[in-house]
């Protein structure tokens, strides 16, 4: 028994992603617990968990509606990135392998959401 959603590779790589973003916060300063390190955890997250909502019982226009929730959440996630990166909280090396992985989901999810009929 599975969920249909589980199949999904952007759902796979968006709860990828989650697990990333929750590991690299942690490495932040105390300072941002409640602030960055918070909102990139709760935005990274909400990527995997409007991609299962939208999934469930809706209709193609409803679903539309929530992979796009994702997407924009997938957006956050980016900026969250920026940020870090411009306060030094991590390389460049790191930056450049998560955006990699933001934008290729960006991509992936976009084109999914084309695919689905109003």
């Amino acid at each position: 028994m599975k969920f249909k959603f589980e199949d999904l590779i952007i759902w796979q790589k968006a709860m990828d992603i989650g697990e990333d973003m929750n590991t690299l916060s942690r490495s932040f300063p105390k300072r941002e617990l409640y602030n960055l390190s918070s909102q990139l955890r709760r935005a990274s997250d909400s990527i995997a968990l409007n991609i299962s909502e939208g999934s469930i019982l809706q209709s193609g226009a409803e679903y539309r509606k929530f992979l796009g929730y994702a997407i924009r959440s997938n957006a956050e996630v980016v900026t969250c990135l920026h940020k870090s990166k411009r306060r030094n909280y991590i390389s460049e090396d790191d930056f450049l392998k998560y955006y990699k992985n933001c934008f290729d989901l960006m991509n992936m999810t976009i084109a999914f959401r084309n695919r689905i009929k109003i």
